[in-house]
Formats: structure tokens, sequence, C-alpha cells
């Protein structure tokens, strides 16, 4: 089939020239091409994709062709779900696309095969709707040049098959994967048996090119067996066609002669990448296979071990090798460690343990020449290759290693686990990534791994890098770090390592760095399992190479950020220092504004150790906080936005101290304490003002000399905000406040936060709790009424307002950025409405805020409104709080949009206030303000003639439950505690039958396929139902005690009463519970005359 250059949307010429004129190096000219070529497409003509295409097939110049290939991929990407054309000319459009990358040159190739991407994955995978492919395939890949020289040389095979390997790249996932033992789709068993099936004799007879060609022309088979080991790994990534099984055992034995030809005693040239390529893809499906498909792939699993075995045994070449011969490696271990936690894996992989640990896993631990060079050239990349963090979870099924060291030292803690095939239990599961525990019996780590390692002795005094003795020491701290699951349940084997093999390294008369960061590191790795009597030796042999100078030529920073590391790693595992200030003082002396990198680590270690050091280090932290603020401003720029990451953790660090500071203030009865601690408060405020102004108001100052910077800064708002709120709450005079400039930072806040867009929820808790505090502060000494004066903005659009029209603007922005964010907003919608002062002139401000407000919280609540959800509760509470304010206003925002806005927030609020809403209204705040609402809102629907309705009625019975619900919370409010120590109790007695049932996983098998499957299928329906369900906020957002202000001080009983009295003929009407009006009796025995009267139903 040919592609047709003929085309009626625009003459072949035309389309050319404005292809053409992409290219051009005039930004305007190819803007005005670009518009050229979208006009001709919107003009709605059905042909143009095949026009463009044909441009794109044809015979012109390549930079036109390219252009043209690149527009219609752009375009195929933008229309391809509402259909590229009509039915019968997509059809057409197709079929050339085919047969179109079917002879163009690579550089076309590798961008029209993405529009074949989508339209294979579109029609031929999820619809099924491409009949032709798989036959059309078929042919021309038999008939291709490489394959069948002469029959057809303008189909070249190695564009077959990357159309083959695009076909096949949908099957690598289930396509349905909450079925469980999804059946293979007919698709793919077409394209298993009548392609890949013929292509394995291909497969084997370019092996066998590229085994036997030691020239140029080996280039071209290469590539032809790499790009068909991606089409056979698609094939079986999740599935298993029948086809592939017949041909399974000689597929692999073309791969082990393609693995078994490698050889590493040099390094690879350029020409070597498609081998090592291959290699790696080999390596992967055996992964695959052997975690997949092991009943299929059983009668290879002797010969992939044996394979993948002597491969490994080349890691010794590792630090000549580049990042692709290492990936080699990392997957060949990889393979290893799979097989070993599958049935068979003892019996295949125990024979070579200890050639193993010998040729293979140790050279690749060892100390090379390119560990040296990543040291001195690029410490960060040192410490990501051989400190790594994300060795938590040793396990056969480990992914996304990377590297031979960490895939070497993943092996090796699999292989110290091992204790001999496991024992079957009919009764029990064996599941993928756990243990191999088995009952008795010693472990492959007792039995050879630690005596291996203890042959290798400590480097003696004075031996450098170069030194082999160092070198393999290095390998064996590497083993030691492998180890953590192994030595967990081994604590005085662990503190043997520590005491003989570890702890000695520290106190050699030179220090050797590369040996110390590892030992850093594997205590750190060690954390949990350390015997609470070494804690002091630990400890000061963290410290002394936490204060670790760097060398004449040699930076010892991965020793003082590993030192940093295990240090948290320890407090965080429970492991208390012996002497915290010591600690504090070692961690504040090595602060400085020079090293940015190793500051912004000291900072992160300093919050752990006051979070943890609690009492111990509480008298230092006036004088913590001060030093950390000195070295604070002299790391802010004059430009700060964006702050640097040092800058940032060292606000946190101010942060977790004032934290620290606030969680320890003492009872009102302790005097004395009382006045120390609050001298202190006093002291950190002063300082925090300092570090704000120079963040904030130097800056303005500057900007209003020289006017080249937007401000305020928006970086660290959030921990900004924690101090700010600090030193608000610390304020206890007029001359403090005058002193501090906190009227002066309040606004610089205020404005920062008005136009805030960076939404996370983890980071705007501060700014919440600021607002709060602000209006606190407001309400204690803002008598002039700053607060509601209009003042110039710094930002850009320079408007003037009011702080808190600054803050009503976050907090209404707030509303919908996200669940948490949603409660924290309405709370502070209360607070704002009911506890500021609007007293100075400033009555219509607060109107503006209740609109505002309800707008924004009324429109986000409609779009939940289909189904009751959590989250109504903070949206309809804050409209209710607007509703309180201004009635008439807020009725009229409900009803703007629909009539009948004011009866569905009327309904939403009975439904909140009802006993089976969840979460039901739980503080004594929530219920008052749901109670007067409610009585309000009855009142203006009698007004309105719907004395009958259901929306009344449910509001008249969820008022009285409400009423009911206030008592009980108002007499019963100590019983929360008495609850708590229950479920304390609860807990205690969960977690012990939880210890009893992990005690009694001791027999385990392997999982079956079958069980693999449903489990898959399981978690990809649970994973689906967690992406559909909108969270509703963290539970503790969910009870909150809300500002009201001087409603607070209404007599609730007395407003329910006369709402009774006033309407009798109301509570007559309405068919209200048995039990209902039995319990309104007792909550109001004024009420009893009133019910008798009702009439009986």
């Amino acid at each position: 089939m040919e592609v047709d250059a003929a085309h009626p949307a625009a003459a072949g010429d035309e389309l050319r020239r404005l292809l053409a004129a992409t290219l051009s190096a005039d930004k305007a000219s190819v803007d005005a091409a670009t518009a050229g070529l979208d006009g001709i497409s919107a003009a709605g003509d059905p042909r143009f994709p095949i026009a463009v295409l044909a441009v794109a097939a044809g015979d012109g110049d390549q930079g036109t062709r390219i252009a043209a290939a690149t527009y219609l991929k752009n375009f195929a990407r933008r229309n391809m779900e509402g259909g590229l054309s009509s039915s019968a000319l997509y059809v057409e459009f197709r079929d050339q696309l085919a047969q179109a990358l079917l002879r163009v040159e690579p550089a076309i190739l590798r961008v029209l095969i993405e529009i074949f991407c989508q339209v294979a994955e579109k029609d031929f995978a999820k619809e099924n709707s491409w009949p032709q492919l798989v036959p059309l395939l078929k042919l021309v890949i038999q008939s291709s040049d490489a394959i069948s020289p002469g029959h057809h040389p303008e189909w070249k095979t190695i564009n077959a098959l990357t159309v083959l390997q695009s076909t096949v790249r949908p099957f690598q996932y289930f396509l349905n994967p909450k079925v469980v033992n999804e059946p293979v789709p007919e698709q793919l068993e077409q394209i298993a048996a009548e392609i890949l099936v013929p292509l394995q004799v291909t497969f084997h007879h370019f092996a066998d090119k590229v085994l036997s060609s030691h020239d140029g022309n080996k280039l071209e088979y290469e590539q032809l067996l790499l790009i068909t080991c991606k089409c056979m790994y698609f094939t079986v990534r999740s599935y298993m066609p029948s086809g592939v099984k017949q041909i399974l055992p000689s597929f692999c034995k073309d791969m082990f002669r393609l693995l078994d030809s490698l050889d590493f005693n040099s390094p690879p040239e350029d020409a070597d990448t498609t081998r090592l390529k291959i290699a790696k893809r080999c390596l992967i499906i055996f992964c695959t296979l052997v975690t997949r498909h092991r009943k299929h792939a059983d009668k290879e699993m002797p010969h992939i071990v044996n394979c993948v075995t002597k491969l490994s045994k080349q890691s010794i070449h590792l630090s000549k090798l580049n990042s692709l011969s290492d990936r080699i490696f990392s997957l060949s271990f990889d393979v290893i460690s799979r097989v070993l936690e599958t049935g068979p894996g003892w019996r295949l992989v125990s024979p070579h343990f200890s050639s193993l640990l010998d040729s293979a896993i140790l050279p690749a631990l060892a100390l090379n020449e390119k560990d040296i060079a990543d040291w001195e050239e690029d410490t960060d990349e040192y410490m990501r290759k051989n400190l790594p963090s994300e060795l938590d979870d040793i396990s056969g099924w480990a992914e996304d290693l990377f590297t031979a060291r960490k895939s070497a030292i993943n092996l090796l803690g699999v292989i110290a686990l091992s204790k001999g095939p496991p024992v079957v239990s009919a009764a029990s599961k064996r599941k993928k990534g756990e243990k191999n525990k088995g009952k008795g019996g010693s472990s492959i780590g007792d039995l050879l791994v630690i005596p291996l390692l203890s042959k290798f002795p400590v480097p003696s005094h004075g031996e450098d890098a170069s030194s082999k003795a160092v070198q393999n020491y290095f390998g064996v701290l590497m083993a030691y770090g492998g180890l953590q699951d192994f030595l967990t349940e081994k604590k005085d084997l662990t503190a043997t390592l520590i005491r003989n093999r570890i702890l000695p390294l520290y106190y050699l008369d030179q220090c050797n760095p590369y040996l110390i960061s590892t030992a850093n590191w594997i205590i750190g790795q060690l954390a949990p399992c350390l015997p609470e009597a070494m804690s002091t030796d630990i400890y000061n042999s963290l410290m002394k190479a936490l204060s670790m100078e760097d060398a004449e030529d040699l930076t010892c920073y991965p020793v003082r950020a590993s030192a940093s590391g295990a240090i948290a790693e320890l407090i965080e595992n429970g492991y208390s220092s012996p002497d915290w200030v010591a600690l504090l003082q070692v961690v504040v002396k090595r602060l400085s504004a020079e090293d940015e990198n190793e500051s912004a680590l000291l900072f992160q270690l300093l919050g752990t150790v006051v979070e943890a050091g609690e009492d111990k280090v509480l008298p230092h932290i006036p004088g913590t906080v001060s030093n950390i603020a000195n070295i604070i401003m002299n790391l802010l720029s004059p430009v700060p936005d964006p702050w640097p990451q040092v800058v940032e953790q060292g606000l946190a660090a101010l942060v977790a101290m004032v934290q620290a500071w606030d969680s320890s203030a003492p009872d009102e009865n302790k005097e004395h304490e009382k006045r120390e601690w609050q001298l202190g408060q006093t002291a950190i405020a002063q300082t925090l003002s300092i570090v704000l102004q120079k963040a904030w108001l130097l800056p303005v100052e500057q900007m209003e000399l020289t006017l080249d910077s937007e401000l305020p800064p928006a970086s660290c708002v959030n921990e900004a905000s924690f101090l700010l709120e600090f030193i608000m709450r610390s304020i206890t005079s007029v001359e403090e406040i005058t002193h501090l400039k906190v009227f002066e930072l309040v606004a610089i806040w205020a404005d920062t936060i008005a136009y805030w867009d960076s939404w996370e929820e983890m980071e705007d808790q501060g700014v919440f709790n600021a607002i709060k505090e602000a209006i606190s502060f407001h309400q204690r000494f803002d008598s002039s009424g700053f607060f509601m004066k209009m003042l110039p903005s710094q930002s850009a659009n320079g408007a003037q307002s009011s702080i808190i029209g600054r803050v009503s603007s976050f907090v209404t922005r707030a509303i919908a950025a996200y669940p948490s964010a949603t409660w924290r907003a309405c709370s502070c919608i209360h607070t704002l409405l009911h506890a500021a002062d609007f007293s100075l002139g400033a009555e219509d401000g607060r109107m503006t805020l209740v609109v505002t407000f309800g707008e924004a919280a009324f429109s986000y609540f409609k779009g939940l409104s289909d189904s009751p959800a959590g989250i109504w509760k903070p949206l309809v509470l804050a409209i209710s709080s607007c509703y309180i304010c201004y009635p008439d206003a807020i009725e009229q925002v409900l009803c703007k949009d629909d009539g009948n806005g004011y009866t569905v927030w009327a309904s939403a609020l009975a439904q909140i206030s009802s006993s089976s809403f969840t979460p039901a209204l739980s503080s004594e705040s929530e219920i008052k303000l749901a109670v007067l609402t409610l009585a309000t809102v009855i009142e203006r629907l009698l007004a309105l003639s719907m004395g009958g309705t259901k929306v009344l009625k449910d509001c008249y019975i969820s008022l009285m439950e409400s009423c009911i619900h206030l008592k009980d919370v108002q007499e019963d409010g100590d019983d929360d505690d008495e609850v708590e120590d229950d479920d304390d109790d609860d807990d205690e007695e969960e977690d012990t039958d939880d210890d009893d049932e992990d005690s009694e996983d001791d027999d385990v098998r392997e999982e079956t396929e079958e069980e693999f499957l449903a489990r898959y299928a399981a978690a990809a329906a649970a994973a689906s139902e967690s992406i559909e369900v909108v969270e509703e906020g963290d539970i503790d957002d969910e009870t909150q005690d809300i500002e009201l202000g001087y409603l607070d001080e209404v007599d609730i009983k007395q407003v329910v009463l006369s709402l009774m009295q006033k309407h009798i003929t109301l509570l007559h009407a309405q068919s209200l519970p048995d039990d209902l009006i039995e319990r309104i009796a007792e909550t109001f025995p004024e009420s009893e005359q009133m019910l008798r009267a009702r009439p009986q139903t």
C-alpha cells in the first residue's frame, strides 16, 4: 500500500513550505508557520493527517520530513481521544502509517513510532479492532531485508521489529488487573503463535552472527537482537502465551550464549554498548521468569543460576567499567536473589555460596578507584552509591536497586538469612518478600557469612586507601551494613561486631575517612538492634566522627554527613544519648555559614536532638536559638526568593526548638520555674524577631530604594509562620510590640500569604496556626484597629488591603485547596468572624468577609453535595457562621445561582446535626453553632411558608437531637479520658495478639502463582478504590473547638424553649419519634406541658 500524496486540504507545496518554515531560527517565522498549520488542521479537512504523513514519508528534504513527522506526532497526541478523522479515513491513515514505518529511515522512524504506539494501544490492545495488523507484521518480518534478502529490500527488518515492539508494549501490564488469573489476551496469543515462535529461529541465527563476527557488521544484528529481547520481555512481563512456552527453552539457550560471551577483563568500548544492552535485557527477562513464571521456567533455573553466577564472578573488574556494565552485575545479583527465594532456590544456589561470597559479592563491595574518584569529585554521588539509605528491606524480590553494590548487599542479606529448604505446611503461606525463617537450625549467616568476614583483620595504624587491607575491609563493612535483618535477633553477636570490628576504627592513629564514613553508616543501619550498654562508646565515636576536620587534600564531608545520619537514626529508633548536652554542643559547634550543605544536615540533626533531648537540653535552647539565628542571618541574601535550602533547614530547626520550649511551660503554681521560663521565652522571641526583620523588613526597605525585586518573599512561609506565632504569643506589653516590631512583621506576613498558591498539606499548618494567634493578638493589643486599616502592599498588584483582608484572602482560597486545608480554613472562618474586632468602623468589612467566605464555602460544597461526606461538616458549619452574622446576605448568596440553594444548605445542616451523621458534631462549640443556626433556619422556613416540608421536619428533629447531645457533652466532658485509657488497654491487648500471631508464622511455603494473581488483583482493586475515594482530612481535624465570640454566651436552652413556645403548633405538627420525645422531656422539663398537649399519633 502506497502513501497517497494527493490531498485536498492544502496544496503540497504550501504544506511543505509551512513545515519547512517551522525549522527557521527566527521565532516569528516559526510562530507564523505553526499558526498556518494549525489553521489548516482546524479547517476540519479529514484528510489533513494523511497529507502530513505523506510529507513525512515522502522523498523530500529530511529536515522538512522530520518537521512533518513531529507536527503529526503532536497533532495525534492532541486529537487521539476525539478521533483524528472520520472512521473510514482513520483506517486509511492507520494503514498508511504502518506501511510508512516499514520503510522510513531511523530519524523519521523515531518520531512516527510514537504515533503508532498510541494507535496500537487503542486499536489493537484495548479495543482489538485491528485484525489486519498481525498478518501484515508476520508477512513483513518474514520478507524483510535482513531475514529474506532480496525479497522486499524496501522492508527493513529493524523497522518491522520496532513496530512489533510497539505493538506488544501495552501487554507488559495486565489489561484488567482487577481480574484474578486474567487469561492471556487473544491478540497476544496470536502474536506469539504467528510471529514470536517463527522468530525464535531468526533470533538464533542472529545470535550466531553476533557471536561469530569480529568486525563492525555485527552491529545491525545486535540491534535486531536487542529489539527482539524487548519484544519477548514485554510479552512475558505479565502474561505467558502458550506459544512462548514452546520456544522458552530455545530462547533461554541463546540468551545463555550471549551472556557467556561477555568478557569484562578490559573496559567496554562504545561499540560494545548494544551488546551490553542485550545482556541487561536478558537478565531482566530472567528476573521476570523467576518471579512471575516459575513453573514454566523450572527446567531452566539450574542453567540460569550457572550462567549468572559465572557472570557475577567478573565483578572484580567493576572499578574499570561504566554504569551500563555496573547495571548488568546488579541484575545478575538480583537474579540469584530471586532464585534463592523460590522453592528450589536453596538446592540450586547453595553449592555456589562460598564462591559467590569470595569471587563476586566481596569484590563488588571492596573499595575501588571509582569510589575514591567519586569521593574527591562529587561527595553527594559517593554517598548515594555507597552509603544507601534504602536497605531497610532485604529481600529476594527487592526492585530498583540499580547498582552492583546495592544488589550485592541485598544478595548477601538474603544468603545470610537462608536456613535450607523451606518447611512445607499445608496451613501456611509464604508470600514474596517474606524471609525464609524456618524453625531451628543455623542460618548461612552463622555458618558461612560471619566466619568469612571475620577472616579480614582490622587495618593497622596509618594504612591509606591504596592498601589492600583497607580496600577489603571497606567491603567487609559494607557487608555488615547489609546484615541488618540477620543481626536484628542476635544482639550478642551485634555487640561483639560493634565492639571488636567497628569501634576500633575510630581510635586508629590516623582514622581512614573511607572506613569511618562506612562505619557510621553501619551503626545507623544497625540502630534497631544495638545494645544499650554500648551507647556511651557508640555516641562518643560518632561525635568524634562528626567533629572530624578535612585533611589537607581530602574532604571529610561524607564522614560528618554519615555521622549525622547515624545519630539521627539512633535517636529515631529510641537509642538515647547518654549525654544530650554534649551532643548538642558538638552539633552547634560544627554549624557555620561557610559550608551550606553540611549546615543543612546539621540543622536537621539539631531539630532531632532537641525533640528527643527534652528536659536535658531545655536550658540551652535560648542560647542555641541565638547561635542559629546568627548563622541564618549571615546566609540570608539581599534577594531572598528563593532562600537556599540551608536557610529552610535552619528555620525548621528554630521551629523544633520553639515547639520544644512551648511544650515545656511549667504549671502556673510553680512561680519560680514559670518566671525563668518566661525570661527564656522573651529572649527567644527577641531573637526570632531579629531574624524575621532581616528576612522580611530589610528586603522591603531595599526594594523601595532599588525597585528590582518582587516582595514579599514566599520562601519558608510555613516555618516563618510558626516563628511569628511564637513571637505574638510571647507578647505581654505594648512596649514589647514596638521593640519587636510585631505589627510590621504581621503586615508583611499577611501580605505574603494573601496570594499564596503553593498548597501542600505539610507546608501550611504553621500558617493556619499563625492566623488564629494573630486574631488573638489583635484582640489583646490592637486597640487602634491596625489590623483593619488599609495598608500598601509590596506584592505584584500593589493594591491596598488590611491585614484581616489579606488573611481572609488566604483562608478563602484554602477552602478548596485540599481536604485538611478545608477543615483548617473553615475553623479560621469562625475565628475571623467572631473573634476579630469590627467595632472600629469596619462593620462593612465584616459583611464583605461574610459574603466572600459564604460564596467560597458554598461553591465548594455544591461540588460535593451529591452524597453525604465528612467534609460536609466544616463547610456547612462555616456557612452557618456566615449566616448567623448576616442571614439576608447569605441567603442571597445561596440562592444566587440556584433557587433551591437555601433549602439544599438547610437540609445539609440538618443532616450533619443529626445523631446518625459521621463525623458527628462533637465539641460543645460546634453543637451550639448548629443549634443557633437551626433555630434561625426554622424561623426563616416558617416565614417562607414551608411549614409542612421535609426540610423543616428534618431541621426540627436535628435541633432537638442537638440540644440533647449538647447537654450530654456538657455533663460528660470527662468521659473521654476514661475512654482513651480503655483504648490504650485494648491496644496493648491487640499488640500482644499480633505478636502471638507473628510467632506462630514460622513454617512458611512459597506463594503459588494462583495466590499471587489473587493478591495482585486484590491490590489493584484496592489501589483503584483509594484513587476514587476523596480523602476527607485528618481525623485530628474532625473535632474542633471553634470560636463563637459573643455567641458562646447565648442561652441555648432559652432559645430552643422560646422557639417551641412561639411555634407550639409546629411542635404538634411534627411526627417526632417517641424515644426522642422522652429525651426532650428529660432534657427540658419545662417542655413537658407542651409535649403533653401534643396530639397522640
